[in-house]
C-alpha cells in the first residue's frame, strides 16, 4: 500500500457568505468550518474483539454511534450561520470502539511516550493505555520509551520499558511519569528508524502542542516511507490551552491545588495590617488556572491574565485599585498568571527547549511595584508572595482527572486499533471525539475577555473590566 493516507468521510460545509441575524439585529458571518476529517491507514476489515459491546447500541444523549457525528456548533445562531442542509453541518468523529479494526491484535506491538512538562494524570494515561491494549485487545507487547522523544534516539542509549498490567497497577498513586520526559525536538527520521527496528505498529504520544507537532512530523515520515504505523496523541497541557477540547486532563487537579494557594494567601493577608497576598499561577498564554482557582475560593480581589492587558498607574490603574481595596477591607489578594503583563516587562531573549518564547517573571516585579506604590502613599503593608507552580504540576491526579485519563486512554486505543492516525482524542461539548492533530495545534485556547468565564471572574472579584 502507498504511504498516502486515506480519509474518512468528513463534513465540510461551503462557508460561502452564510449570515445569521443575532438578537440585536446585527448580522454575523460564521468562520469557515475547519477540516475535521481523520486520516486512516486503510480499510478496517478485522472484526474487533469489542464488537459484541456495540451490537445493541445506538446514538442517545449518553452515547454516539460510530456512524454519527458530534456537531461543532451547539447554538441556534452558530448552526444557522453555517447555512446549508443538516447533513453538511461540520461535525467530529465520536470516540469509542469500532466494529471493524485495522490491526490484528495478536500481531500488534504498541509504544507509549510522554513528552514535555509534568502534569497530573500522566501515569493514569499510561496505565489506561496498557490495560485497554492488553485486556480488551489482547495486544501482546506494549513498550514505553524513556525520557520523551530522546528515548527513540540511539545516541542517548536509553532502554525501553516493558509495560504490563502488573507493572502499571499502582503507578497512578504517584505524580509525574514513570517513563520520564524531556523537552525539545528530535530527528523524526531517527524516531521512525527506531519504530521500524522494534516493529511498532501503534505509537501513543502524550504531550502538549510541541509534542503533537513532533508527532505530526513522525506521521509524515511514516507516510513517506509507506509504512503502516498509527500515531495517536493524548493532549497534555496543564494550562488548558489546546483548542477544540473542553478541558485537558490534569487541569481540574491543578486549579484545585491552586485554589489552596489562594486560601493560604488570603489567610496571610488577613493576619497583618493592610496585608496583601500575591499568588502567581501557571498560564503562559492562557489564564484558565488563575480564573478557575479564583472562582473556586472567591477570595481574590484581582485576577490578572495574559488575555487582558492592564496598566499600573493612574486612578483607573491596578495600584490605585489595590490601595482602595485595602483601605476598604483591610487586606487584598491578587492572583496573576505567569504570562500576564509581559508587555510591561523587559523581554527575555530567546526560547526554551520546547521553542516557547522565554517569559519575564511577573511575580517578583508585581510584588516590587505594589510595595513601592504603598510606600510612596505612606501606607504600611506586608506582601506575602506564593508561587506553587512545581508543587501543582507534580502531584497525582484527583479522582475526576483519573477517570478522565482512563476514558481518554481507552478512546486513544480504540482509534489507533481502527487504523486512525495523526489525530488526538479529546472531549468537545462533553462528548469524546477525534480531532486532527493539525487542528489541535492550529491556535491556542484562551480565556475570551468577552466570554462568560471572564464575566464570572469580574463578578467574583469586583475588579473593573480594565485597569488603565
Amino acid at each position: 500500500m502507498s504511504g498516502a493516507f486515506e480519509t474518512t468521510e468528513a463534513t465540510r460545509p461551503d462557508p460561502a457568505d452564510n449570515v445569521v441575524r443575532l438578537p440585536d439585529g446585527e448580522p454575523r458571518r460564521n468562520e469557515a468550518a475547519p477540516d475535521l476529517s481523520i486520516a486512516t491507514l486503510g480499510p478496517a476489515r478485522i472484526t474487533s474483539p469489542m464488537a459484541p459491546l456495540l451490537d445493541s447500541r445506538q446514538t442517545t444523549e449518553h452515547y454516539v454511534d460510530e456512524q454519527d457525528r458530534v456537531l461543532l456548533d451547539d447554538t441556534v445562531a452558530g448552526i444557522a450561520g453555517r447555512g446549508g442542509p443538516l447533513q453538511e453541518l461540520p461535525g467530529m468523529e465520536p470516540c469509542g470502539p469500532r466494529r471493524k479494526i485495522f490491526f490484528d491484535p495478536s500481531k500488534t506491538r504498541a509504544g507509549i511516550v510522554t513528552c514535555g512538562g509534568l502534569c497530573p494524570g500522566l501515569n493514569d494515561v499510561i496505565a489506561g493505555l496498557v490495560r485497554t491494549l492488553t485486556y480488551h485487545y489482547r495486544v501482546r507487547r506494549v513498550v514505553g520509551f524513556r525520557n520523551g522523544y530522546q528515548g527513540f534516539i540511539a545516541d542517548y542509549g536509553y532502554d525501553v520499558v516493558e509495560l504490563t498490567p502488573e507493572r502499571v497497577r499502582d503507578i497512578a498513586v504517584d505524580g509525574g511519569t514513570v517513563l520520564g520526559t524531556s523537552r525539545g525536538p528530535q530527528d523524526p527520521e531517527e524516531i521512525v528508524d527506531c519504530l521500524e527496528r522494534m516493529h511498532i505498529n501503534v505509537l501513543f504520544v502524550v504531550g502538549g502542542d510541541g509534542s503533537m507537532r513532533g508527532a505530526m512530523q513522525i506521521a509524515r515520515v511514516i507516510a513517506d516511507r509507506g509504512l503502516l504505523i498509527s500515531v495517536v496523541g493524548i493532549p497534555k497541557t496543564i494550562d488548558n490551552d489546546i483548542p477544540y477540547i473542553d478541558q485537558s486532563f490534569g487541569f481540574q487537579t491543578a486549579f484545585g491545588l491552586a485554589s489552596d494557594a489562594i486560601r493560604a494567601a488570603q489567610v496571610e493577608a488577613k493576619s497583618t495590617a493592610n496585608g496583601i497576598g500575591l499568588v502567581k499561577l501557571m498560564g503562559r498564554h492562557s489564564g484558565f488556572i488563575a480564573c478557575y482557582a479564583a472562582l473556586a475560593r472567591s477570595g481574590a480581589d484581582v485576577v490578572l491574565i495574559p488575555e487582558v492587558p492592564f496598566a499600573f498607574e493612574g486612578e483607573g490603574g491596578l495600584l490605585a485599585h489595590l490601595r482602595r481595596r485595602v483601605a476598604e477591607r483591610g487586606h487584598a489578594v491578587v492572583v496573576v498568571a505567569e504570562g500576564a503583563g509581559q508587555e510591561l516587562l523587559e523581554q527575555q531573549p530567546g526560547v526554551d527547549a520546547s521553542g516557547n518564547a522565554k517569559l519575564s517573571d511577573i511575580g517578583p516585579y508585581l510584588r516590587q511595584r505594589i510595595g513601592e506604590h504603598f510606600a510612596e502613599a505612606g501606607v504600611e503593608t506586608s506582601i506575602r508572595y506564593i508561587d506553587p507552580s512545581y508543587a501543582i504540576r507534580s502531584v497525582p491526579a484527583n479522582p475526576y482527572d483519573s477517570v478522565y485519563c482512563v476514558r481518554l486512554s481507552q478512546a486513544a486505543v480504540h482509534a489507533a486499533m481502527s487504523g486512525r492516525t495523526e489525530m488526538v482524542v479529546g472531549r468537545w461539548r462533553r462528548r469524546f471525539v477525534h480531532i486532527p492533530m493539525s487542528l489541535a495545534v492550529s491556535r491556542r485556547n484562551q480565556v475570551d475577555p468577552h466570554g462568560d468565564l471572564w464575566m464570572a471572574v469580574l463578578e467574583s472579584t469586583g475588579q473593573p473590566v480594565r485597569f488603565g
